[in-house]
């Protein structure tokens, strides 16, 4: 499982010329699965999203999580991080998790970050061609991978 996660000032979704997820304040988060992806890896990243402290603190240092500054998340699937392009220049998918089975990991995994971390939680369409536009804060991006945890 691979997790993007962006601190933005703001970040919408759009599907179809509709708002379908936004967040101000707080972590836009690309969330992709290959075919290997449990339960297990689930709550690591959740955990580890939710627990990460790049947020300011009083000193600019960065100190605070998403829960200290009161952050929100807007959550988007992302089956192209798995993308390999060793060979040639048309990326290959094929470690990407099949779409059904990825759907309720993904589900599962923004119910995780809603539940047991009481974090708002807001989503893309899984599947749909989404318009996601973001106002990057630092820029403070960080790559998650459960093999690498």
């Amino acid at each position: 499982m691979r997790v993007v996660v962006q601190r933005v000032k703001d970040a919408t979704c759009y599907v179809d010329g509709n708002l379908t997820g936004k967040c101000d304040n707080g972590f836009m988060i690309l969330v992709g699965f290959t075919n290997t992806d449990t339960e297990a890896e689930l709550n690591l990243l959740a955990k580890k999203v939710a627990g990460l402290r790049v947020f300011n603190d009083e000193c600019m240092k960065m100190n605070k999580s998403l829960k200290d500054i009161g952050g929100s998340i807007l959550s988007i699937s992302q089956f192209t991080l798995y993308a390999d392009a060793k060979h040639g220049n048309r990326p290959s998918f094929t470690n990407a998790m099949p779409g059904d089975m990825a759907k309720k990991l993904y589900d599962r995994f923004n119910d995780i970050l809603r539940n047991e971390y009481c974090l708002h939680v807001e989503e893309g369409i899984f599947g749909a061609d989404m318009k996601v536009s973001f106002l990057n804060d630092g820029p403070v991006t960080i790559i998650l991978d459960s093999k690498e945890l």
